[in-house]
C-alpha cells in the first residue's frame, strides 16, 4: 500500500487536504504518516511509551502573592517521591539541578521502545529498526547553527538533533505468514547511529547511514553504507572513507537495483567561512519600493551575509552516482539540491535546487528554485522552471505560491512529468476560473510539444492519485469554504469529459467515502489498484476510517468508480477492537487483482491491548498474526477508557476520551482529582464540529509528557475534549473565542463531575502549544472550573504575532479586538489560579517564541500572581533530553500535588516574609532569548528517520 492511501484517509479524517500522490517508486511509510515518502518500501513505528518530542530546562522563575488560590489552602511540601524538600523546592528564581518525577511515571517513560517495521517491495522481508529511549541532554546540547529556518549540526552535516535506529534485524515473511528467524545486520561499527534506511527495487539490498561519535563527543559525518539482506553483512559503499553523506536536504536515493544517487560533501569544501570580529556596515532591510509583503512569525532566519555564506557552506553538495562495484560518477554541479527525484524507468533525474538571492524574512523553503532535468548518467536536459523568491506569498489561506509547482513524474508512465500553475497569482483573495491548471508533458517533447492540460480547477489544486490511461482522481480544496472535491479523469483519452465523483465537506467525516488504496509497479512506483472480480466487473479499494456517532469502524469498500456501487468486503470489529488496514500485500504483479487472491496487512488494538498486526487473505479471510509486541507499560494494563458524549449549551456534540487509574473503585475512591488536557480547533459548522472522531476502542498511547502518565498517580484524565471554536457562514471563528472555549470547558467539568468520577474543586487543566493558548484562558476567563493549570511552549500575547497565527489569516490590524481579546497576556490580571509555564529555550515553532512565556510570566508576576516559570535549556517546541522530559514531569506532579490534590496556593518553601527580601529574575536567561531572530522550520521535503 502505498503512502497516499493512508494519507489521504487520515487527511479527509481530520480535515486536511490529500496530498498529491508518490513522487517516485515506491512508499516510504511511518504511521501516523506526516507526508508521502518517495522511495520504494514500507515503514511501520510502534505506538509506544517514547513521545516524538523531548525536553531540557534549568533557568526557573517563581512568582507568589494574595489570592492566587482558594480560600482554606495548606501550606504542603511536594510528594514524598519526589527528590525535592521543603527547604530546597526549586521555587526561588535562578538555576538548579534537574529532578526526576515519582518512579512510578519514570519507568513508564523509561520504558523500551518498540521497533519500526520495514517491509521490503517485494512484501516478503521485514526489517525491524531498533530504537533507543529518551536521548541524554549532552546530545542536543551540541552546536547547532540556526539558518533559513534549518537547525543545522555543523559535525555531521546534517540536521540537528535527528533521531536515530540502533540496529537492524531481517525477518522473512513466510508463506503462512508467520515471521522466520531474526537475521541481524552487521559488520558496521559498534554503537552507529543508524539513518535512512532504504531498500533497494529488488529487495536484495538495504542502503543506510552511519554515524559515529567520536572521542572529543563531537558528532562524525555521515557514511553511506550497503548490507546484502541475506546474508545481513554490511559495507561501506564508497571505497574511498573521506566520501561523505550530506544530508542537510536529500540524502541519497537508489535509481536502479545496483546503483544510487548520493548527496555528498564537495571534496574541495574546506573549512567554515569566518565570522568577521568587526562587521562590515550596518544591517539593512528595505522596502523603498513600497510591496506589501506579510509573513507569519518564523524563526532561526539568515541575519546577515556571513550566515548566507554559512548557510552555503553546509547546504551545498555534489551529487555522486555510486555502484555496489565501487564506481562513482560527479553528477552535475554543486548546488544546494533539495530533492533528487529518478523517473520510474530510471532513465531521467529531476533535481531541484536552492539559490541566491537569499531572504532575512522568510525560510528557505520560499527561496529561489530552480527545477531542471538531467538523464541518469549525467546529460543535462533542460530546465523546468526557476522560480523567483517567494517573500510575497499572501497569509490568507489557500495562497501559494507563483509558477509552477507539485512537479512530479507520473507514476503509470515511464517518464512523463506533471506539474500544477496557479492563475490567481497565488493569492487566494483573488476571484478567477479557473484557479489552478494541472499540465502533463513528456520529460523531452518531441517536435515542438507543447504541455498538456490535464484538467483545469476552480479550488486549489490538492493532489493527484494515478492508475492508468484511464484512470486518474484529482483532488482540489478551499480551506474558507472547507470544501473539497475529487474528480475523475481519463487521463490519456480526450473523448472521455471529468467529472465529479466526491464533492464534499473537508470536516464532514461522516461522508468520507475513503481513499484509493495503492499497489507496486513493475517499475517500483505506485498506482491506484484495480481489483477483478469473478464476474469480470472491475473496481477500487476505498480504505476508509468509517467515522460514525459510535467512533471510527475502519472499512475495505470495492467500489464502481462508473456507477457509485459499493460492497464492503472488510470492516473492523465493533464490540472489542479497533482494526485498521495498514497496506495491500497482493501487489508483485501489473494489471487486475483478483479478489479471491486479496492479502491485506491490519493492525488490531483494544483498551487495554497495544496494537499488533495481522495477514488477512481472501477468500476465507484467514488472520495471521504476524508481531507480539510486549505490552509498553503493563502497569496500567487495567485501566479503565470510555469515550464519552455530552452537549454544550448552544447546543453542539462534544466528546472526550475518560481515563479511569487501574483498580479505581466508585463506591470506595470517590470522586478524584481529574486533569483535563485539550487542544482547541475551528470549525465552520456546528455539524460538523459536533462529530465523533477517533475509536471508543483504541490503544491509549503514552507519550513522554502525556497526561495519561497521571493515571499512575491516581488521576482522573480527561484526554482530548473536543473544543470547537464555530464560524458559521461569514462569521469568523476567533471572534467568538473566549465565549466558546469557556462554554466548552464548563460542558467538560460538568459532565466528569455529574459521574462523580472527578472533585469539582479538584480539576486541572492543560496543553501544549495552542493548548497552552488555551490554558491561560481558560484561567483567565473561568477560574471558577479549574484549581491550577500547566501551560507548555504556548504563546500568549497575539499582538506578538501580528500576520496571523494557527488558522487566523487576518491581521492585527484588520482583526484587532480579536486579537486582543483572545491574547491571555492581556487578561494576566484576571489570572488567581496557579499556572505552570513551561517553555523550551529554542523554541523553533512559528509565532510560539520563548518570550511569550518570559513576558507572560513577567505580566502575571506583576499582578502578584501565583505562577512558576521554567525554560528548559537546548530544548525546542517539543521536549526530547530525558533529563528535561524527567524535570517536566516532576514540575508537572509537583504543581497537581501541591495545588490540585492537596490545594495549597502559597509556596512551599519560601516565606512571605522571606520572599519580599528576594529579587527574583523573570527567567534567568530571558534578555538572551529575546535577541533570537524569529524563524521557522522549512517546509521542504525532509525525512529524519528513514
Amino acid at each position: 500500500m502505498s503512502s497516499i492511501s493512508i494519507l489521504h484517509r487520515s487527511c479527509l479524517r481530520l480535515g486536511l487536504l490529500p496530498f498529491s500522490p508518490l513522487r517516485a517508486r515506491a512508499t516510504t511509510l511511518r504511521l501516523p504518516l506526516p507526508l508521502p515518502q518517495p522511495r520504494r518500501h514500507l515503514h511501520l513505528p510502534r505506538r509506544s511509551a517514547m513521545s516524538s518530542a523531548a525536553s531540557r530546562l534549568s533557568h526557573i522563575a517563581a512568582a507568589t502573592g494574595g489570592g492566587g488560590g482558594a480560600a482554606g489552602e495548606s501550606n504542603e511540601s511536594p510528594p514524598a517521591a519526589s527528590a525535592a524538600t521543603q527547604e530546597d523546592d526549586g521555587l526561588s528564581s535562578g538555576d538548579m539541578g534537574y529532578r526526576l518525577p515519582p518512579k512510578e511515571i519514570q519507568d513508564i517513560v523509561d520504558a523500551p521502545p518498540l521497533p519500526v517495521l520495514s517491509f521490503s517491495p517485494n512484501k516478503d522481508k521485514i526489517l525491524f529498526l531498533k530504537r533507543r529511549a529518551l536521548p541524554p541532554l549532552s546530545d542536543i546540547a551540541k552546536p547547532e547553527e540556526k539558518l533559513a529556518g534549518l537547525r543545522i549540526d555543523g559535525n555531521s552535516n546534517t540536521r540537528s538533533r535527528m533521531s536515530f535506529y540502533t540496529g537492524i534485524s531481517i525477518h522473512k515473511l513466510l508463506d503462512d505468514g508467520t515471521l522466520g528467524p531474526e537475521k541481524e545486520v552487521h559488520g558496521y561499527p559498534v554503537g552507529a547511529r543508524i539513518n535512512f534506511v532504504t531498500w533497494s527495487q529488488d529487495g536484495r539490498h538495504i542502503s543506510f547511514s552511519i554515524r559515529v561519535d567520536e572521542e572529543d563527543s563531537k558528532s562524525g559525518k555521515l557514511r553511506v553504507w550497503i548490507a546484502d539482506v541475506e546474508s545481513g553483512e554490511a559495507r561501506p559503499l564508497f571505497k574511498s572513507p573521506e566520501i561523505y553523506l550530506n544530508a542537510i536536504f536529500d540524502s541519497f536515493v537508489w535509481v536502479n537495483d545496483c546503483t544510487l544517487l548520493v548527496c555528498t560533501i564537495p571534496a574541495t569544501r574546506g573549512d567554515p567561512p569566518h565570522k568577521p570580529s568587526v562587521p562590515s556596515g550596518p544591517k539593512i532591510q528595505s522596502n523603498e519600493s513600497k510591496n506589501v509583503v506579510q509573513a507569519r512569525t518564523f524563526q532561526d532566519l539568515l541575519k546577515d551575509e556571513y550566515d548566507a555564506k554559512l548557510f552555503d557552506y553546509y547546504a551545498t553538495s555534489q551529487l555522486v552516482l555510486a555502484s555496489l562495484d565501487g564506481t562513482v560518477k560527479p553528477i552535475g554541479p554543486p548546488a544546494i539540491y533539495t530533492s533528487v527525484d529518478p523517473s520510474p524507468d530510471d532513465k531521467y533525474i529531476m533535481l531541484s535546487s536552492i539559490h541566491r538571492p537569499y531572504s532575512y524574512i522568510v525560510p528557505c523553503g520560499r527561496f529561489p528554485k530552480k527545477v531542471e532535468l538531467w538523464t541518469v548518467d549525467g546529460k543535462f536536459i533542460r530546465e523546468l522552471c526557476d522560480l523567483p523568491l517567494a517573500e510575497d506569498i499572501p497569509i490568507t489561506m489557500s495562497s501559494v505560491r507563483k509558477g509552477k509547482r507539485s512537479i512530479n513524474w507520473r507514476p503509470d508512465k515511464p517518464s512523463m512529468l506533471y506539474w500544477v500553475e496557479t492563475q490567481d497569482g497565488g493569492d487566494a483573495k483573488v476571484e478567477v476560473s479557473p484557479r489552478d491548471i494541472v499540465y502533463m508533458e513528456n520529460a523531452e517533447p518531441i517536435n515542438g510539444e507543447h504541455p498538456e492540460i490535464l484538467h483545469k480547477l476552480d479550488l486549489r489544486y490538492a493532489g493527484t492519485s494515478w492508475c492508468d490511461e484511464s484512470l486518474a482522481l484529482v483532488y482540489e480544496s478551499w480551506f474558507k469554504t472547507r470544501k473539497i472535491r475529487t474528480w475523475v479523469l481519463s487521463p490519456d483519452k480526450k473523448d472521455v469529459s471529468p467529472r465529479v465523483l466526491f464533492d464534499r465537506s473537508s470536516e464532514d467525516v461522516y461522508s468520507d467515502p475513503g481513499s484509493p488504496m495503492m499497489r507496486r509497479t513493475v517499475m517500483g512506483t505506485y498506482v491506484i489498484a484495480k481489483i477483478k472480480k469473478e464476474d469480470g466487473n472491475i473496481y477500487v479499494l476505498l480504505n476508509g476510517m468509517g467515522a460514525t456517532p459510535e467512533g471510527n469502524i475502519p472499512f475495505l469498500d470495492l467500489f464502481d468508480i462508473n456507477t457509485g456501487s459499493k460492497e464492503r468486503i472488510w470492516e473492523s470489529d465493533r464490540e472489542k477492537y479497533y482494526e485498521t488496514v495498514v497496506a495491500l500485500m497482493s501487489d508483485k504483479t501489473d494489471g487486475e487483482l483478483l479478489l479471491d487472491q486479496l492479502k491485506i496487512l491490519t493492525s488490531k488494538e483494544s483498551k487495554t491491548e497495544n496494537t499488533q498486526y495481522y495477514l488477512q487473505t481472501w477468500p476465507e479471510k484467514n488472520q495471521v498474526k504476524i508481531t507480539n509486541f510486549p505490552h509498553p507499560y503493563p502497569q496500567l494494563a487495567s485501566l479503565y477508557k470510555e469515550m464519552i458524549r455530552y452537549q454544550r449549551k448552544d447546543g453542539v456534540q462534544l466528546t472526550a476520551n475518560l481515563y479511569l487509574p487501574p483498580g479505581y473503585d466508585s463506591s470506595k475512591d470517590g470522586p478524584l482529582p481529574c486533569l483535563v488536557w485539550s487542544y482547541p480547533g475551528e470549525f465552520k459548522s456546528k455539524d460538523a464540529a459536533g462529530q465523533v472522531r477517533g475509536s471508543p476502542n483504541e490503544f491509549p498511547g503514552i507519550g513522554a509528557t502525556s497526561p495519561l502518565l497521571w493515571l499512575a498517580r491516581g488521576f482522573v484524565i480527561l484526554s482530548g475534549p473536543t473544543i470547537p471554536i464555530i464560524g458559521e457562514g461569514d462569521e469568523e471563528a476567533n471572534d467568538r473565542y473566549v465565549e466558546q472555549l469557556v462554554t466548552s470547558a464548563e460542558a467538560a467539568v460538568e459532565e466528569v463531575v455529574k459521574r462523580g468520577v472527578a472533585h469539582p474543586d479538584k480539576i486541572a487543566v492543560g496543553g501544549h502549544s495552542y493548548g497552552a493558548f488555551m490554558t491561560a484562558n481558560l484561567l483567565a476567563h473561568a477560574p471558577h472550573l479549574f484549581c491550577c493549570g500547566i501551560a507548555r511552549s504556548g504563546a500568549y500575547n497575539r499582538t506578538l504575532t501580528p500576520f496571523g497565527f494557527q488558522n487566523e489569516d487576518r491581521t492585527l490590524w484588520e482583526a484587532t479586538n480579536t486579537y486582543v481579546e483572545m491574547s491571555p497576556f492581556m487578561s494576566a490580571n484576571k489570572i488567581k489560579k496557579p499556572i505552570l509555564l513551561i517553555h523550551g529555550e529554542q523554541d523553533n515553532n512559528s509565532g510560539t517564541l520563548t518570550m511569550q512565556s518570559d513576558r507572560f510570566f513577567n505580566a502575571l508576576k506583576g499582578h502578584g500572581a501565583l505562577s512558576r516559570l521554567v525554560i528548559l535549556p537546548f530544548e525546542s517546541h517539543g521536549y526530547s533530553a530525558r533529563e528535561s522530559i524527567m524535570h517536566v514531569l516532576w514540575e508537572t506532579d509537583r504543581w497537581l500535588q501541591n495545588y490540585c490534590v492537596n490545594g495549597t496556593s502559597k509556596v512551599d518553601s519560601v516565606s512571605e516574609a522571606d520572599s519580599k527580601n528576594k529579587t527574583l529574575s523573570a527567567s534567568g536567561g530571558s534578555a538572551a532569548r529575546e535577541g533570537l531572530n524569529p524563524e521557522e522550520l522549512s517546509s521542504l521535503p525532509r525525512s529524519l528517520l528513514w
